[in-house]
């Protein structure tokens, strides 16, 4: 209750500067993998292809280290436990060792510039809050380079999230100030262009340029304090008259280059293309290294006529004065609009590994301190439940069992009341078995990607400076897991079948289709309508074409590994027989139904706040970093998950109701209904102004599928769960 009441102080006070929140842009991190091969070596940013390696190298150490272990074993049982310690510790040591010489973000290297020297300015993508449609910053008439525009290299997280990187005409000389530097100016504008140029001032869409892998960021004043945006406003409407923001003024802030630099002392990768090594030519050339990127936008009022003649790059005839508190070019269909910018450079103490600070610099600290406090209640208050279920109840009846003569045992089991009744039917199959071990199985995967992909990106190994790594990653991981899904869907099955290995290729086939053919046509009907919308959000059909292949090539035949080796291992025997004639439940006073949907409540309460954080991140263009809060957050939504599907399990079986198995699944699962309903709540509270059907119908559509794949792993986390739970009570003791 204390951390909501500091969400609701703070979402009150920030209420106002959501009207503003358009303004802001996601400072999205850059890549250096060419998207052109496809392969392993340019499909995955480099952290990733060296963590690989790591491990490659030390499968042969591992593999002696068992067979040595376990040749040991067979002498000496006792030593078991120490021979395992004594090998994971050693696996430990080698990846610390091996990570700690070739640790490095890719994209995060300096780049040295002489005095003099060009930096060309990049553009990404159009973005607004308003439709979270973005589009290509060509698409407006804005000034092209001499040379036509040209795509950067993009990794696949950037075309997922849009990403469209291109150069741009905007070229500063390092540490040369320039001012009234003509770009072009352009003909005149017609009806299509004079509709469109309203349509994107009306929808608030935003202009994102890169300077050195940093996106712009400008600074407005409010009252006593200032707020940072990343990008500019295309332009402005007053009084239903639409300006331009026509002039740009850019400050670079750059710091001296320092010899001591980490990677002129690796010399290695990427880094050494970039920064010239000891010893060669023009490696004591004094430079600087940028480490800030602002712009200020202005509406001028520029002279037709003394545009013309004039070339890219020309100083304008006229002073131009950059007032960003007045607007003075309003756009009018057949009026010619003239560019301008000005550069001033400025050296600063904040040091290159210190640059992406004011990009990343999060308040409400506080706030997820009080929802990790708030969460551990909760575990808290639950664990006291189980306790009491684990040491008063179960453990109580158990011991006064077993402390009976035979006689006593037998006239016991003719009064067996509560849980011990449903001895005969608790590990009957349920209700279509095939597709709680496929649900199972996908869920698995999806939880192993994420709490894998927030660790790494905990740890710093998916850098805010490497756009796209994120996303990368989590398609990475999500397809490596795939062997995960396969085993214990497979393995499910056959527990479930008392050891038949019939149809284990089916289950393992489906395990590998289910969740990802289901986000396959949610995405491809989105898809659908970013491309009747000319969005860069939309998917290229190459890649498109790629991310299949990647499925099939890869994420299929792994899922069927792991199926293979499910197949092959031992099914879990169950500690009781089953009756042949099922038992008959009695009347409940409750739905039991019930119980289960009011069950998703309290693993929502563990995570609503950090939702918050997230959501306003993924939609509002907020910056979201803390993913070690996140990582916190998530483990103690596993562990809350985990409670609330055993407990309510106990509590069906105690009303003699032995069909446990779906309704522990759904009872942790149900979380994604309230997820999804806060979903709506915030389309409707915080994006009140999302701009029509088409916009709504995108959010929705990826809200559904996000509660789709976190019902699956919750869900799978209390159906595990209350498994492990149901096989320990009943192999504690025979009833016949």
């Amino acid at each position: 209750m204390v951390a909501f009441g500091c969400l609701i102080i703070i979402f009150n006070e920030k209420r106002e500067e959501r009207k503003e929140a358009y303004k802001c842009a996601v400072p999205s991190p850059a890549s250096t993998p060419s998207f052109l091969h496809f392969a392993f070596f340019h499909f995955f940013p480099i952290n990733f292809r060296f963590l690989v390696f790591q491990l490659l190298l030390l499968c042969p150490q591992i593999h002696f280290l068992r067979r040595s272990s376990f040749s040991s074993l067979r002498s000496d049982k006792k030593m078991e436990s120490f021979h395992r310690f004594r090998l994971w510790v050693f696996v430990f040591l080698c990846l610390m060792f091996q990570s700690g010489y070739g640790f490095y973000l890719p994209g995060s290297y300096p780049h040295k510039y002489a005095v003099g020297d060009d930096l060309w300015v990049k553009v990404n993508s159009l973005t607004s809050i308003d439709t979270e449609m973005p589009f290509s910053y060509y698409s407006l008439p804005f000034c092209k380079p001499e040379g036509g525009v040209k795509d950067n290299a993009e990794n696949l997280g950037e075309l997922l999230m849009g990403d469209r990187i291109e150069n741009s005409p905007y070229r500063f000389k390092m540490y040369t100030n320039e001012s009234d530097i003509f770009l072009c100016q352009v003909d005149k504008l017609s009806a299509d262009q004079f509709t469109i140029l309203k349509k994107r001032i009306d929808e608030m869409y935003q202009v994102n340029l890169i300077l050195d892998n940093l996106p712009a960021i400008r600074f407005t004043k409010k009252e006593e304090y200032f707020l940072r945006w990343t990008g500019y406003p295309v332009g402005i409407k007053i009084q239903d008259v639409y300006y331009l923001f026509n002039h740009l003024r850019f400050n670079v802030l750059v710091h001296k280059y320092e010899e001591t630099n980490v990677a002129r002392v690796m010399g290695t990768g990427d880094a050494a293309e970039m920064i010239p090594p000891i010893g060669k030519e023009g490696s004591d050339k004094p430079g600087y290294m940028v480490v800030g990127f602002e712009v200020i936008p202005c509406s001028v009022l520029h002279n037709a006529d003394l545009a013309k003649g004039l070339k890219m790059y020309n100083k304008h005839p006229s002073a131009v004065k950059c007032d960003p508190s007045t607007v003075a070019m309003p756009i009018k269909e057949g009026q010619p609009i003239a560019f301008t910018y000005e550069v001033t450079f400025e050296e600063s103490d904040i040091k290159w590994p210190s640059r992406w600070d004011a990009y990343l610099k999060m308040e409400g600290a506080k706030v997820h301190w009080f929802s990790i406090l708030n969460s551990l209640m909760v575990i808290t208050f639950l664990a006291g439940i189980v306790l009491v279920i684990f040491l008063r109840t179960v453990r109580r009846d158990l011991t006064r069992y077993e402390e009976l003569d035979k006689e006593a045992q037998a006239q016991m089991n003719e009064e067996l009341s509560g849980w011990k009744l449903v001895v005969g039917d608790v590990f009957r199959a349920p209700s279509n078995p095939a597709l709680l071990c496929i649900m199972a199985g996908d869920g698995v995967q999806i939880l192993g990607m994420a709490v894998v992909t927030i660790l790494f990106a905990a740890l710093g190994f998916m850098s805010p400076a490497s756009r796209g790594t994120l996303i990368t990653g989590m398609l990475f991981f999500y397809m490596i897991l795939g062997v995960a899904a396969g085993y214990v869907a497979v393995r499910l099955w056959r527990t479930i079948g008392f050891g038949d290995q019939k149809g284990w290729i089916s289950v393992a086939w489906k395990a590998a289709c289910f969740f990802p053919g289901i986000a396959f046509l949610i995405l491809t009907t989105l898809n659908f309508l970013l491309w009747g919308s000319h969005s860069t959000g939309a998917i290229p059909f190459s890649l498109f074409v790629i991310l299949i292949l990647l499925w099939f090539c890869i994420s299929v035949p792994l899922t069927l590994v792991g199926g293979y080796f499910g197949a092959r291992a031992p099914h879990i025997e169950y500690p009781v027989r089953t009756n042949q004639i099922p038992r008959e439940i009695p009347q409940q006073r409750y739905p039991s139904w019930l119980l289960v949907l009011g069950a998703g409540t309290l693993p929502f309460g563990t995570l609503f706040i950090e939702l918050f954080f997230i959501m306003s991140s993924i939609w509002m263009g907020r910056v979201y970093y803390v993913f070690g809060f996140l990582f916190i957050v998530l483990i103690l939504l596993v562990v809350v998950c985990a409670e609330v599907s055993l407990v309510l399990t106990y509590m069906h079986l105690c009303v003699e109701d032995w069909r446990w198995w779906w309704k522990s699944f759904f009872a942790s699962g149900s979380v994604a209904i309230y997820i999804f309903l806060y979903s709506i709540n915030y389309l409707i509270f915080d994006l009140k102004n999302l701009n029509g059907p088409v916009s709504a119908t995108l959010y929705l559509g990826y809200s559904l599928f996000m509660v789709l794949a976190i019902m699956l792993a919750t869900g799978t986390v209390g159906f595990l769960s209350s498994f492990w739970f149901v096989h320990y009570l009943f192999s504690s003791v025979k009833l016949d």
